[in-house]
């Protein structure tokens, strides 16, 4: 009952007016669904149609039920050659079914939910990440310094709700400087190194509009348009800079008067301010709703940041190599078996992933635990079947998914060949499992790939499999 509890709790993150007591209410704050992008900003339907609670005390499917619901599905040829699959119960921990659930698999966006898990564990779910401003060491330079922040906007009209602002910053710094008015703006991203595109990305990434350039530094998730619709959208070559001039538009400092560099140590005394001074800062979301947003809409580039995190609390390089390398490390001292995945950046962009069906089972079912309550934010997000985020969708009109509406709560995957999926699904004896299904060579497209996945977990959710 603890357990059910907690992941009712958490599931109300995706728009259902449940209260959120204790902790969570206060790292999400009264604002947590405003804004024109919020998530779970969709109408609600009547509490009967979705997200009913799980019965502890309901009757757990027999491995043979479920073999017998599952084998004429995951067979079929539209998820090709290589299906690996992992279903257990979420209370008791017994596997239910197995498919090369041991097998490492290109896990494309489901990558997310280890990322979720582990800058959760490394940095607690409310953390907020700092974007500052100090002196420079000339007289009117002022540094914005980057703290890998992806959500900062310019002002009240960003694509991320309750994002801090440049335009709160830079008042900050007028009244910080007093009467000197600033001459220059200089950008500090240092805090991130390495390549600012992934290892393993398809060559169409970088400018295709769901994947950019990773600095510390940037402004919408690096977005030219704020006011787009959720989905891809164009991104600034040089997110960074780009930042950097908007942030000196602000201060009413000449664009051409911004450059790249570093922040002086603060200086013990001389010119007032003196170098390094701090004259200002803002501070992010706290993560546990930068978790809901990456994995809500599948978002790319929070999910980088959320892995350069998970480097910087661990005392890695912020780079691709070091989020992954922290990753691991974080999954170990989860007590899970690290050798059963392998990543290179923390979106699942990369086609060097590999990450095996049972890792993910068992990474939902720790963060369902009654004792990691600091994991649970990693279902506030998870989009429902037939009516948020990445399976809105789904689940509606396509023979044999109906019975998934309403009942999967998951995380989707989608590269050219690969499909995937993995989260929670309560049966229809109210039993709630998780699953992970990830298919890496997949023969067609998205069209018939999908609906393929979608009849297995409906087949999960439609029985009872005792």
């Amino acid at each position: 009952m603890v357990l059910a509890a907690v992941l009712l709790l958490v599931l109300a993150g995706v728009g259902i007016v449940i209260t959120r007591p204790g902790p969570v209410a206060g790292w999400l704050g009264d604002d947590a669904a405003s804004g024109p992008n919020a998530v779970g900003a969709s109408p609600e339907p009547a509490p009967s149609d979705v997200l009913a609670g799980p019965d502890s005390n309901a009757p757990v499917p027999t491995p043979d039920g479920v073999r017998a619901a599952l084998d004429p599905l995951v067979g079929v040829a539209a998820l090709g050659s290589r299906v690996n699959v992992s279903v257990a119960d979420v209370i008791t921990g017994q596997t239910l079914f197995v498919k090369g659930a041991d097998d490492g698999t290109v896990p494309a966006s489901v990558t997310k939910l280890a990322t979720a898990v582990t800058v959760l564990a490394a940095r607690g779910p409310g953390y907020r990440i700092p974007t500052r401003a100090v002196a420079g060491a000339k007289a009117g330079e002022v540094v914005i310094v980057g703290g890998g922040d992806p959500t900062l906007a310019i002002d009240k009209k960003g694509y991320y709700p309750g994002a801090a602002r440049l335009d709160e910053l830079a008042a900050q710094v007028r009244t910080a400087l007093g009467g000197t008015p600033p001459t220059s703006v200089t950008v500090d991203g240092s805090v991130y190194s390495g390549p600012v595109y992934g290892p393993g990305w398809d060559d169409d990434i970088p400018t295709g509009g769901s994947g950019g350039a990773v600095t510390a530094l940037m402004t919408d998730g690096a977005r030219t348009d704020p006011g787009v619709a959720h989905g891809s959208a164009p991104r600034f070559a040089e997110p960074d800079l780009a930042a950097g001039k908007a942030f000196a538009r602000l201060l009413g400092v000449p664009t051409d008067a911004v450059k790249r560099g570093t922040a002086p140590p603060q200086a013990a005394a001389g010119a007032s301010p003196a170098p390094g001074t701090e004259l200002g800062v803002v501070q992010s979301p706290p993560l546990i709703r930068l978790v809901d947003v990456m994995i809500s809409e599948s978002d790319n580039l929070v999910a980088e940041a959320l892995a350069r995190q998970v480097a910087l609390a661990r005392g890695q390089p912020a780079s691709f190599d070091g989020g992954a390398a922290a990753m691991d490390a974080e999954v170990a001292e989860l007590g899970l078996p690290a050798d059963e995945i392998t990543v290179s950046d923390g979106s699942g962009l990369s086609r060097l992933n590999r990450i095996s069906p049972s890792l993910l089972t068992d990474l939902i079912r720790l963060a369902a635990s009654p004792d990691h309550p600091e994991l649970a934010g990693v279902f506030g997000g998870l989009p429902v079947g037939g009516w948020s985020g990445t399976l809105n969708e789904r689940y509606r009109d396509t023979a044999g998914t109906a019975a998934g509406a309403g009942s999967v709560r998951a995380k989707t995957g989608t590269l050219t060949g690969v499909h995937s999926i993995a989260g929670l699904v309560t049966t229809a004896d109210g039993r709630l499992l998780t699953f992970a299904v990830l298919t890496d060579k997949v023969p067609g497209d998205r069209e018939t790939a999908q609906p393929a996945l979608d009849r297995i977990t409906a087949a999960l959710a439609g029985c009872g499999c005792g």
